[in-house]
């Protein structure tokens, strides 16, 4: 069971791994918004990748922890999919999107979390 939100996190950072994810980062955002904890950031290397990451994390979380997102957007397009977990925001993105929105660089404050 996870017991913290950056146990989430990395728990979340380790299913998105085993299915693939590219250019996985988890940022502690705790000083600099009250959004959330963390946020996970990942590619997908197309539209159904994307959404079949977000199936896969949605569904092991709620298989393995019991646990439900609150929200998710953008699962239908594939482009960018937000799943909110309360204290963690997982956002996952085709390349281009990635890109252009650039998260790394809005967050660029936040400490990055390593996966161990």
């Amino acid at each position: 069971m996870v017991k913290s939100s950056e146990e989430l996190a990395i728990n979340i950072a380790k299913v998105l791994d085993d299915k693939k994810g590219k250019d996985i980062l988890v940022l502690d955002v705790r000083e600099i918004t009250l959004v959330a904890d963390y946020f996970v950031i990942v590619t997908g290397t197309s539209s159904l990748h994307v959404q079949s990451l977000a199936e896969h994390v949605m569904d092991t979380m709620r298989e393995e922890h019991c646990i439900k997102p609150l929200n998710k957007e953008g699962l239908t397009e594939g482009n960018w999919v937000l799943v909110d977990y309360d204290s963690v925001v997982l956002h996952i993105f085709q390349g281009e999107t990635r890109a252009f929105y650039n998260l790394e660089r809005l967050w660029g404050e936040a400490r990055e979390v390593e996966m161990s």
